[in-house]
């Protein structure tokens, strides 16, 4: 009897061992990821009508080539802000919302694995990002987005990948300065925690529970600062790195800059940053080897990270006919026609003073808004937009983000301090005509802006000047209102503004006019419903027919001096 409960014991071992979990001794990974898309599906430009060389089509054909080895285990990645930037994924966000998002069919098609949410995919609204969540199939993620209702994460906090018995941890995060930027009612619902705070959090609950084998950091959030920064800081990568132990390599995004670096963590042990920068232009390649430590019972692990250079890669004939369709139907929506243009206009302009192009733009927020002041910068910077027919494609030459139309109540003293931070990074104090007027550095192809081309705001409805000879502070000069009225700093006006600048981006409101988060709540009077664009191009329909001019409301002096450098500046950024 107890010989034979001995071998039944035995045989039941057995049977355990072999159904249990049994993990490689040796594994190869290839970790891909592609980071701040931005609706870079397929290898042309619809808003330009032209080919280009860097599109998921070029990433699933070398997807698909590293699929058919049988030398590694694929893992593939996204990190966020696909939603924005291109008539494709706007045409499935607010168009033709019935049908499955383009996204998601794209993404399900290249069989992602796991992507982190991203500022820009927040900005369509709820109706899009919770469609979205259902439609993929794989976790959409973001551990410190998380729902007031009840501390829990709004989206998947992680995921885990197990390949031949390796547990790959995935920990998804994204920026938390969204509220800087957009309104509340488009992330109603949730807040966000900052990125150490939950990457602590979350890692401490990934080694408690999963036990993972390797530990990838998926942060919409770009590299930042190596040095101690504010917790909530918009880019914390690095110092995610440096101060929170766990985490084998990262890959970051949000800033497109390409990078592979190294950092070492609490433990000294070495962490791998990694970003593929934007469109497309790099896919994040990391081969991971893998072998079992018998003595510490962890595997050893060696990574040999690159960035791999889409342009160099074909287009996948599998994959640009499988959506042909979904295509043509986004082409011939760009191509409708909603009015005419008397005469060309262009971004290039709007870097060096009052121009056409920013006038359309501030005229149209003020018709739409009955407002007194209208603030705008240009969100391109070499748009041009040629005199005849105008299509739906060139409203977004016009405006490339979807930012909703606020109107504010804003003190005349708020408006002249407004004014005084936006000009402060745009033209420089000079002593003469000589001195350098625009900020610009050297690049790799010639020169260019080495400050934000969109935080140029200027005014309409309101005639001043700028004396680029004088300091901060003292530089803006209101003469008066644009309609012959007396312009006074104490009395309140009817601003019109886009909500990326009335929610605080920029710090134009809260540094320069020196509102609180709190007060620009409550100088809110409206908000459009849908995005500026949309708006614009229902004005331009209505007109038929529009003729550009520039009213110069606002000039730089001493204006010899801004004539001069204007010339030699243009020629800088631009050629001749």
């Amino acid at each position: 009897m107890y010989l034979k409960w001995i071998f039944y014991s035995l045989i039941l071992m057995l049977i355990l061992s072999a159904c249990g979990h049994h993990k490689a001794d040796q594994l190869q990974l290839k970790i891909y990821a592609t980071s701040d898309v931005h609706g870079a599906l397929f290898p042309y430009d619809l808003v330009n009508d032209r080919e280009t060389n860097t599109s998921l089509a070029q990433v699933y054909e070398y997807l698909s080539q590293e699929r058919e080895k049988s030398d590694a285990e694929v893992i593939l990645l996204d990190n966020g802000d696909i939603l924005q930037g291109d008539p494709l994924v706007y045409y499935s966000n607010f168009e033709k919302t019935d049908n499955t998002h383009i996204c998601a069919d794209v993404m399900n098609f290249m069989a992602y694995d796991a992507a982190t949410v991203g500022n820009h995919d927040i900005e369509p609204g709820h109706e899009v990002y919770d469609k979205l969540v259902k439609e993929f199939n794989f976790p959409w993620l973001a551990a410190n987005a998380v729902r007031n209702s009840d501390g829990k994460p709004y989206f998947q906090p992680y995921s885990i990948i197990e390949k031949q018995g390796v547990k790959v941890a995935v920990l998804g995060i994204i920026t938390p300065a969204i509220p800087k930027w957009l309104p509340e009612k488009i992330w109603s619902g949730m807040h966000f925690e900052p990125m150490i705070e939950s990457a602590e959090k979350w890692i401490k609950i990934i080694n408690e529970k999963e036990q993972a084998d390797f530990v990838i950091g998926l942060f919409h959030s770009g590299a930042g600062e190596e040095q101690k920064s504010e917790l909530s800081h918009e880019n914390a990568s690095i110092l995610v790195a440096k101060q929170v132990s766990g985490f084998d390599m990262i890959i970051c995004g949000h800033d497109h800059r390409e990078r592979i670096s190294w950092f070492k963590n609490p433990e000294k042990k070495n962490v791998l940053v990694i970003n593929p920068k934007n469109k497309a232009e790099f896919l994040a390649e990391v081969i991971v080897d893998l072998s079992w430590n018998k003595v510490k019972k962890v595997y050893d692990k060696t990574l040999h990270p690159k960035l791999v250079e889409i342009k160099n890669v074909q287009s996948s004939k599998a994959y640009v006919d499988h959506f042909a369709s979904r295509f043509k139907e986004v082409e011939a929506y760009v191509s409708r026609e909603v009015g005419r243009f008397e005469r060309s206009i262009s971004a290039k302009d709007a870097m060096f003073g009052d121009s056409p192009f920013m006038d359309l733009i501030q005229n149209i927020q003020m018709d739409l808004t009955d407002a007194e002041v209208s603030f705008a910068a240009p969100l391109s910077f070499n748009a041009t937009i040629d005199s005849g027919q105008l299509q739906v494609r060139d409203l977004f030459k016009l405006y490339r983000y979807e930012n909703l139309l606020y109107t504010m109540n804003l003190s005349g003293k708020e408006i002249k301090d407004f004014l005084e931070f936006s000009y402060k990074d745009w033209f420089q104090q000079m002593k003469s005509a000589k001195d350098p007027m625009l900020y610009i550095s050297a690049a790799d192809k010639g020169s260019k802006l080495s400050t934000l081309y969109f935080n140029y705001d200027s005014a309409e409805g309101i005639d001043y000047t700028l004396d680029i000879s004088k300091p901060y502070g003292d530089r803006v000069s209101i003469l008066g209102m644009s309609s012959g009225e007396k312009f006074d700093e104490n009395r309140s006006y009817k601003v019109a503004l886009n909500s990326y600048r009335g929610n605080g981006g920029g710090d134009h409101l809260t540094k320069g006019s020196g509102l609180s988060k709190e007060e620009l709540n409550s100088r809110l009077i409206n908000s459009t419903t849908k995005d500026l664009r949309y708006y614009l191009m229902k004005w331009i329909e209505k007109k038929g027919t529009v003729d550009i001019e520039c009213n110069h409301n606002w000039k730089v002096v001493p204006e010899k001096w801004h004539a001069t450098a204007s010339k030699r500046e243009y020629e800088l950024l631009y050629g001749n």
